[in-house]
């Protein structure tokens, strides 16, 4: 009974040993994922504003942003978070180009037309 005691304990301690790598290897990735977003929203903020970088930022589900852009967490699939920070920039910029080219094809309504169909 006591050989079997100690291997069961063995079992914890070396599952426990595991679980805290496991665990220590995901923070890493985190911290790197929370890195880049960081990252991301920093140069969106010289292109945008830092007001605007952060909003459009935060409406990323899952992800906390402090007011200086930096991330703080995030609770969800850290690569879905980051696709979806991408696509809230591009979403933008498309956005951005078409208030740029309104008023240009509004010169030029016959060409506007056929370009914005």
């Amino acid at each position: 009974m006591g050989f079997l005691i100690f291997c069961y304990t063995d079992y914890i301690i070396k599952s426990r040993k595991l679980l805290d790598k496991i665990l220590f290897i995901f923070m890493q990735q985190k911290e790197q994922y929370m890195a880049i977003m960081s990252e991301i929203i920093a140069k969106q903020a010289v292109i945008l504003g830092p007001e605007i970088a952060v909003l459009k930022a935060r409406n990323v589900s899952g992800v906390t942003i402090d007011d200086n852009g930096k991330v703080t967490d995030i609770t969800e699939d850290s690569a879905e978070s980051l696709q979806a920070l991408i696509s809230e920039y591009i979403a933008l910029s498309g956005e951005i180009v078409k208030n740029v080219m309104k008023p240009i094809f509004e010169k030029y309504p016959e060409i506007g037309k056929e370009v914005t169909q």
